[in-house]
């Protein structure tokens, strides 16, 4: 193995050697600051697809969603505990079709399943509570930072041009909420919605009705949490960047109301795209997103939820794969 690599080194050398070589000075001012990385950065994300969602004639989400996956799987709380505070995200593109099972729930409370005309093709799907506190014990055991998102078209009807309309019932949101307080389970903030910015991925609403209804959140957090020590952050809106949404949305909600802004980048394109290795690997396909990052860097306190269309950001689907592979996993398999 040595010896090849050496003769691999000995016929690139000319290659190499062959390049232009020019002397270049680089300046940094380090005297301030642009920006700064919270050390709990990095992100997995728990979805909610159901088993039989499928891309591209294959489907990959096995039993990995909040709704299915095996909390109980050593691989599992493992691969959280090894990142050290892992931010863990409940959410996705079926979040705006969750239901919560709280008294009040006037529906009955079911799993997803494929409907034609439903959204992504998919019914409502229903937040059994004794799933939540499952879920709840997992973050508990493991020190996960929990960020849920929130069902933000509860109460709306979608309109002729694809849009969500009226406002926003908060009464489903406003009990599961009261419910995880009760129960002391830390959430470290709540994301309103997930990809209605703009057009919209299958679902969008107005930028107005969308900051009247977080203001409306905000109230009902500050309400619910008024006697806690800690109070959880709002995200929002968890979507593609426009910018004359986001800063309509902005000057409706004012100062104070949204604590983060949170963006999705799917810059690579389908997950099926014959051209996508070529594209990680350029450089300067990668920074036409700079433009994005200035604008929101001068003007906005942002955190930004990166996800690639791949997958990646879905830490569960890999453990799903590693554990059909490997059957009888080492309790140390992820240990630090």
């Amino acid at each position: 193995m040595e010896y090849q690599l050496f003769c691999l080194l000995l016929a690139c050398l000319p290659l190499i050697l062959a390049q232009e070589i020019a002397n270049a000075t680089m300046v940094i001012d380090g005297g301030k600051a642009i920006a700064e990385t919270d050390e709990n950065f990095i992100c997995a994300t728990i979805d909610w697809w159901p088993h039989n969602k499928c891309n591209y004639n294959q489907c990959p989400w096995g039993y990995s969603s909040a709704m299915n996956l095996n909390l109980s799987h050593p691989l599992l709380a493992n691969a959280i505990q090894a990142f050290s505070n892992l931010r863990i995200r409940i959410g996705g593109s079926l979040q705006d079709q969750v239901l919560y099972d709280v008294p009040s729930l006037k529906s009955p409370c079911h799993p997803f399943w494929k409907m034609s005309g439903g959204l992504f093709g998919f019914s409502t799907g229903c937040l059994r509570l004794k799933r939540w506190d499952a879920l709840n014990h997992l973050f508990q055991r493991t020190g996960a930072i929990v960020t849920f998102g929130l069902n933000a078209l509860y109460g709306r009807q979608k309109s002729k041009n694809g849009a969500w309309v009226g406002p926003w019932d908060s009464s489903n949101t406003r009990d599961f909420i009261k419910y995880t307080i009760s129960k002391g389970y830390n959430i470290e903030s709540w994301e309103f919605g997930n990809e209605l910015s703009g057009s919209g991925v299958g679902a969008h609403v107005d930028a107005v009705q969308y900051g009247e209804d977080i203001i409306k959140l905000k109230g009902i957090i500050d309400q619910l949490y008024e006697k806690s020590n800690s109070k959880p952050s709002i995200l929002a809106p968890g979507g593609f960047y426009d910018q004359n949404w986001y800063t309509k949305l902005l000057q409706v909600t004012g100062a104070g109301v949204v604590n983060a802004l949170t963006h999705h980048i799917y810059n690579l394109g389908a997950g099926n795209d014959p051209n996508l290795v070529s594209k990680i690997m350029d450089p300067n396909y990668l920074s036409k997103i700079e433009v994005t990052f200035r604008w929101s860097s001068r003007n906005h306190s942002t955190l930004w939820s990166l996800g690639l269309l791949l997958g990646l950001e879905n830490l569960v689907v890999l453990i799903t794969m590693v554990a059909i592979s490997f059957p009888t996993p080492s309790l140390t398999a992820f240990g630090t």
